[in-house]
């Protein structure tokens, strides 16, 4: 009973749509009316800047850690601690709390990932900053690290490096995550390639990204 009631609260606390409350909340702004319609930490931090910006992904990311951790914080043993983190991802991409339209999860699924195998995380996260440093998009930044999550996942345990051995369970976490991640910036990767993606006040826009106006 008790693992069914925390594999419950990880959905819930995934479900947090803490940008769309932040922005109802302090700035009197449905995030869902302005710029790209998504409630996630890109869409808040065009929209109401760097603060709530931070809040929101902070809030996001540390949702899909504490589902991961919620087996060990309750001592609950059978299930492994990367479906619950599963869980809050799907929670955040489909909210109870907002009608069921959430968030691009790519914050929830790195909190998850550094609950899990904080080192991994680390590794994504070089990766992630390397190319919105090359690209200028947040967009391009989330589907080249999904990406390199499951070439890591894959080849890693291959030669011990930050992953000592396969797991098969956490192999096929990390491609559902990058699936999920990837098909939710389906729009973006059209505009990448129609080179009209929006961009982020730095780096080198090594791909000559013009947004429209």
């Amino acid at each position: 009973m008790m693992t069914i009631v925390l594999l419950i609260l990880a959905y819930l606390l995934g479900s947090i749509p803490s940008g769309l409350w932040i922005g109802l909340a302090f700035f009197k702004i449905n995030l869902r009316e302005h710029g790209s319609g998504n409630t996630g930490t890109t869409n808040t931090f065009r929209i109401l800047g760097k603060k709530a910006g931070m809040a929101t992904f902070v809030i996001d990311f540390f949702k899909g850690t504490i589902a991961t951790l919620l087996p060990l914080i309750f001592q609950v043993q059978g299930v492994s601690p990367l479906v619950f983190g599963l869980l809050a991802v799907i929670g955040h991409t489909f909210p109870v709390f907002a009608g069921f339209k959430g968030g691009k999860a790519v914050a929830t699924s790195a909190g998850v990932i550094f609950g899990f195998a904080p080192l991994f995380c680390l590794y994504l996260a070089v990766v992630f900053f390397g190319t919105l440093y090359l690209g200028s998009m947040i967009s391009l930044s989330s589907v080249t690290a999904a990406l390199a999550a499951v070439l890591g996942a894959l080849i890693f345990p291959l030669f011990g490096f930050i992953l000592s051995n396969y797991d098969l369970l956490f192999t096929l976490i990390i491609i559902t995550l990058a699936g999920i991640v990837i098909i939710r910036h389906k729009d973006n990767i059209n505009r990448i390639q129609n080179k009209t993606e929006n961009l982020v006040p730095w780096g080198l826009n090594i791909t000559h990204q013009k947004p429209k106006k």
